[in-house]
Formats: structure tokens, C-alpha cells, sequence
């Protein structure tokens, strides 16, 4: 018979095993809520981090946006500070102001002074006397001879025509006509064909055909490109040749939108060069381009430059200037005073009380010493003129610091109730944080025994 009665201490055991009164867990039901708890706890872990990433990221990029487009703070300087770093002054004044533009320019070609030389008929180079490139060439120089059947057939019927008006020569007048007619012909082929008179001089006085005729140069000026060599085969209409006259070049320079008013056909200009310091040249626009680039807002502008001593060489480089008239009642200031910070152009205004303001201004023309100001300042105001770049540094850096007040963990302010500098800070015993695991269902921590 079973004794189905049970002692106190084995009702005690079950009760300690289970505290929902059922029957103890096994190892796999509770490696599974192990689990699953993890599981949930990582999760609300990283949810938690999300947000408060996101929050920060917001709060930072509106911080920083406060920052850029911040024009700067006022800046306080002592008269020691600002001689110490050379800091000085100078007042807005109204008067006359010449508009001065500088632009790079390039050194090229009179393209008006160019000539490429080129046969008028088939045949073979014999020989040169013009074999290299960059080699000076002068009015009728010999350039190449040239051995050609067309020409050979040109010279046959001159002596042809020749001996003709020497049998008519006592004949009737319609017959010495004739005759004259045809060696007039035969010597103006030739002379189309760009024989010398010298040449064609000599095949009648010796009543022989030359073999070879000799092509000269048109005109005075600099071989810049040679296409023809010993031997070849060259047909009419080849550029054998190309001479360009030196005595005058241009040079090309582009100016931006802005200075256009200062240019003028006709105006005259001076450039210098580096390889003449000390030299400046004069010359002339004589050509404005009617169109402006839309990638660069520049239009291209030529001056003609005399050179008549060939100092001067294509492909040199120069600084064009061009001065423009002089303007009457324009406010100005020196040009160190401008700071440029890529977006807006500032001054640095000195204030009655000795503070330094940064001011947004809009420039006009200028010249080498001052600039036009159109809008931002009045007569009789102080600007800083020199260590702009240093005031408008310290500028920054305080609208910066000002900014960085706003973002999270930067708050720059004391503490409320904070302790004074060199007092010992109170020692204040870490609060007890909470279990979250705490209350949940078999996760109760173990009693500590007494």
C-alpha cells in the first residue's frame, strides 16, 4: 500500500522550486527564457542608442549651420594689442579714382603678317635653301628649286614664241602682232606660276630650258613652319612653307564681365614682361570679342605691340594693364582693408568705443592702391587697414566659441550651485542604480543571508 501523504519538508522543497506552485522547470525551458531575455534587453539597448545618436546628430549640424553663417563677433583691442600685431587705420574718403585693370596675356602671331607658300605646279624639290624652321627670310630670298615638266613645256614655248617674233620681225603687221601676243602670253605663264623675271630673263638670252626654277619668298619674316625636304614630290597648292613678319605681334589676354566698361578699340595700354623688367611696352586694343565665355564670364581682347628689334617672341607671356578714366565723388578705401572670404567681402569698422565690427560691403572698380565702395560704408568712418586677416581670425573664433555653446556636452557655463575655485569638492556617495532584471520571472536575485 502507497503512502500518499507527504512530509512537511518535501511540501517545503516543491514550493521553493517553483514559486507559481507548479512543477519544477527543466534545463532546456530555461535556457530558452535565458535567451529570449537577452535577446529582448540587446534590443531595447540599441533602440535607446538609435535615438539618442539621431538626437545628437540634429543638434550638432544646427549648431555648426548657426556657426557658418555667422559674419563674425566684434573684437576689442587695446592700443597695446594693436600695435603689438600692427594694426592700423584708415578713413573712408570721397574723390577722384582711376580704374586700373590687370589681366595675363600670351604673345602670338599677327595673323594679318602670316603668308604660307605653297607651288603653283607638280613637280620634285632639287634642292633647298630654306631647310629649317625659325631660319629669317627677306623679300625675293630663295626658298627651294624646283624641277617640274609643267615648267619645262613653259620654257619651249617662250623660245618658241621668241624665235616666232624674230621671223616676223620684217612680215606684215598683223603677223608681228601675233607674234607678240604669244611671247607675252608664254612669259606671263611663267610669271603666274611665280618664276622670277631674272629666270625667265635668262632662258631667252641663252635660248636653253632650265632644268630646275628657283620659288622665292613674298615677303620679309620668320620661317615658322617647314612641310618640304630634299627629293620630295610636292603638287600645286602644298604649304612647302609658312613666314610670319615679327615687326608687329599681338597679344591676347582675357578680361571678366565686370571690367568691360573700362575697355575701349583704340585704348591705348602698356605690358611688361618678365624677360624685360624694367621695360614696359606700349600698344593698342584693336580687337574686343563680341561674345563672353559662359564657363569663365572672361571676353578675349588683342593688343598690337610694335616690335621692330624682334625682342619680342610668340609664346611669351605678359601683364596687360589698362588704365580708364578717372572718375570724380567715388567713396573708397585702401585695398588691404578688404577681406575676401569667398561668399561676401568684409571691413572691419572701428567703433567710437575702439570695438571692431566686421560689415558686409559690395566693391566697385578699383586700381592698385584703394577700392570703390558701393555700398556699406559713409564718409568719415574708420576701417581697418592692415591685419585684417589676423582681426578677422580672432572674429571667427569667437563667433565659434559663441556657437559651440548650443551643442550637446559643450555647454561652456558654470554649473548652478558649483563649488568655488579651490574648495574640495564635496564627496557625494554613487546612487544605487536599479537591476532591470530585477522582478522578473526567475531572475529574482538570491536573498544574502543575515
Amino acid at each position: 500500500m502507497t503512502d500518499h501523504t507527504s512530509s512537511p519538508d518535501d511540501r517545503d522543497d516543491r514550493e521553493d522550486g517553483s514559486p507559481f506552485g507548479s512543477s519544477p522547470p527543466t534545463t532546456l525551458g530555461t535556457a530558452r527564457r535565458a535567451v529570449f531575455l537577452t535577446i529582448v534587453v540587446v534590443a531595447a539597448a540599441g533602440a535607446a542608442w538609435w535615438f539618442t545618436r539621431a538626437g545628437n546628430v540634429a543638434n550638432g549640424s544646427q549648431s555648426a549651420t548657426t556657426v557658418a553663417d555667422s559674419n563674425g563677433s566684434p573684437v576689442m583691442l587695446t592700443p597695446e594689442a594693436a600695435n603689438r600685431i600692427g594694426v592700423t587705420y584708415a578713413r573712408v574718403e570721397r574723390g577722384s579714382l582711376n580704374t586700373d585693370v590687370r589681366t595675363v596675356g600670351l604673345v602670338t602671331y599677327d595673323e594679318t603678317r602670316v603668308k604660307t607658300i605653297a607651288p603653283k605646279v607638280d613637280g620634285y624639290v632639287e634642292q633647298l635653301y630654306v631647310a629649317f624652321t625659325g631660319q629669317p627670310v627677306e623679300v625675293n630670298d630663295s626658298l627651294l628649286r624646283i624641277y617640274s615638266p609643267m615648267l619645262l613645256t613653259a620654257q619651249e614655248e617662250l623660245l618658241l614664241a621668241r624665235k616666232l617674233a624674230s621671223d616676223v620681225a620684217n612680215g606684215s603687221t598683223d603677223a608681228r602682232r601675233n607674234a607678240d601676243a604669244l611671247l607675252s602670253g608664254a612669259r606671263r605663264r611663267l610669271t603666274y606660276w611665280d618664276i622670277p623675271d631674272d629666270d625667265i630673263a635668262r632662258v631667252e638670252r641663252t635660248g636653253e630650258v632650265q632644268k630646275t626654277l628657283t620659288l622665292r619668298s613674298p615677303l620679309r619674316g620668320v620661317v615658322v613652319q617647314k612641310n618640304v625636304s630634299v627629293g620630295q614630290r610636292i603638287m600645286a597648292g602644298d604649304a612647302v612653307y609658312q613666314v610670319a613678319d615679327l615687326r608687329e605681334v599681338w597679344l591676347e589676354g582675357e578680361v571678366f564681365e565686370r571690367d568691360l566698361a573700362a575697355i575701349r578699340l583704340g585704348e591705348t595700354v602698356t605690358a611688361e614682361f618678365a624677360a624685360m623688367p624694367g621695360k614696359p611696352r606700349e600698344g593698342r586694343i584693336v580687337f574686343v570679342s563680341p561674345t563672353i565665355s559662359a564657363e569663365t564670364r572672361t571676353t578675349k581682347i588683342r593688343v598690337a605691340l610694335p616690335n621692330t628689334d624682334l625682342v619680342l617672341k610668340p609664346g611669351m607671356y605678359a601683364t596687360i594693364r589698362i588704365l580708364g578714366e578717372a572718375r570724380g565723388g567715388v567713396l573708397s578705401v585702401p585695398r588691404s582693408a578688404v577681406l575676401a572670404t569667398g561668399t561676401k567681402v568684409l571691413v572691419f569698422v572701428k567703433g567710437a568705443d575702439g570695438m571692431l565690427t566686421p560689415r558686409e560691403v559690395v566693391l566697385g572698380g578699383n586700381n592698385d592702391d584703394r577700392v570703390e565702395i558701393l555700398r556699406g560704408l559713409a564718409v568719415g568712418e574708420t576701417v581697418v587697414s592692415s591685419a585684417t586677416f589676423l582681426i578677422d581670425a580672432e572674429s571667427n573664433l569667437g563667433s565659434a566659441l559663441g556657437g559651440m555653446a548650443n551643442m550637446p556636452g559643450m555647454d561652456v557655463s558654470p554649473a548652478q550651485g558649483a563649488a568655488p575655485s579651490g574648495a574640495p569638492a564635496a564627496k557625494t556617495p554613487a546612487a544605487k542604480q536599479p537591476d532591470p532584471m530585477a522582478g522578473m520571472p526567475g531572475m529574482g536575485s538570491p536573498a544574502k543571508k543575515p
